[in-house]
């Protein structure tokens, strides 16, 4: 599966943000999926992840500050972010995983998207 990951910017302290993950070449309905985030000099690190069913998780240290969600019809999954901070800057990337569910772990994923730049700036 080809991931399309789109929605990134540059967006003011406090404001909110919605990227989309598009999939395509077959259907991601029975993938976990989930969006992981990198910052300049830093690992890669796990944001949010949904089941195939649409079971959702996401990292503690984001205290429910951002919302993953899917439409397996349309082969898309989002990522809400809302309160965003400076901290939130990063490139953003959507994944899918081998399997039906979703894990911190990145080395479960194997389909990735180009990823979108998101900066939280004043």
């Amino acid at each position: 599966v080809q991931l399309q990951a789109s929605g990134g910017g540059l967006v003011q302290p406090g404001g909110s943000l919605r990227l989309s993950c598009a999939a395509s070449g077959r259907t991601f309905s029975n993938n976990g999926m989930a969006w992981f985030r990198q910052a300049p000099g830093k690992e890669r690190e796990f944001v949010a992840g949904i089941s195939w069913s649409g079971t959702t998780y996401s990292a503690d240290s984001l205290k429910g500050r951002f919302t993953i969600s899917r439409d397996n019809p349309k082969n898309t999954v989002w990522l809400q972010m809302n309160s965003l901070e400076p901290e939130d800057t990063a490139v953003y990337y959507c994944a899918a995983s081998r399997t039906s569910y979703s894990s911190r772990n990145p080395t479960t994923y194997t389909s990735w998207g180009q990823g979108t730049q998101v900066t939280i700036s004043s």
